[in-house]
C-alpha cells in the first residue's frame, strides 16, 4: 500500500511517523543481504507526492539488497533509552522509482531540505509499500502499542507497567 493510501487508512500511525521522520530526517532501514542475513543502515527519509522515499548512494549495498529482494523494515531513530517520542516500525516492500519526473520532484524536495541533490542517474530512489505498521510508547502508566495491517486494521494494546 503506497504511503498516501496507508496515511488515509491509518492516520493514527502515519501522522506520528511523518512528524518523526520530518524531525529526524533519518530512519534505520533494514534490508536482506544476498546470503539472507539482515543489514541495517541509516537512511534519509522524505515524503514526495504521497510516497515515503529513501534516496541511496549509487550502487550502495542497501540499494542492491532492495533491487534483489524488496522486503524491508523501517525503524525511527530512538532518542535515548526511554525514547519519549515513541518508536515507529514499518515493514513492507521497496519500490524502485525510475520515473524521471518523479525523481526530479524528489531532487527538488531534497534540495529544499538540505540545499543539495544528487545528479542523475547516479543515485537510487525507493519508496515504501506499507504492509505493517506499529507505534510503541513507553511511559509511567501510559505504555501502549498501536499496530496496523490491511487485513485487521488498527489495534491498540496496553502494555502493563512492570512490577
Amino acid at each position: 500500500m503506497r504511503w498516501d493510501a496507508f496515511a488515509a487508512a491509518c492516520p493514527e500511525i502515519a501522522s506520528r511517523a511523518e512528524e518523526r521522520f520530518r524531525a529526524d530526517e533519518l530512519a534505520m532501514l533494514g534490508t536482506v543481504r544476498a546470503d539472507g542475513s539482515p543489514r541495517i543502515s541509516p537512511c534519509e527519509v522524505d515524503l514526495v507526492d504521497g510516497r515515503l522515499c529513501f534516496g541511496m548512494m549509487w550502487q550502495s549495498h542497501k540499494a542492491l539488497d532492495l533491487r534483489r529482494d524488496p522486503r524491508l523494515a523501517v525503524h525511527s531513530v530512538p532518542h535515548g533509552r526511554m525514547n519519549p517520542e515513541g518508536d515507529i516500525k514499518l515493514t513492507g516492500r521497496g519500490v524502485e522509482e525510475l520515473d524521471l519526473a518523479f525523481r526530479e520532484r524528489y531532487r527538488e524536495t531534497l534540495r529544499a531540505r538540505i540545499d543539495w541533490a544528487p545528479s542523475e542517474p547516479h543515485f537510487h530512489l525507493f519508496s515504501l509499500d506499507v504492509e505493517t505498521a506499529a507505534f510503541l510508547e513507553f511511559g509511567e502508566g501510559t505504555s501502549y502499542a498501536l499496530t496496523w495491517n490491511e487485513a485487521e486494521g488498527l489495534r491498540r494494546t496496553d502494555i502493563p507497567d512492570p512490577e
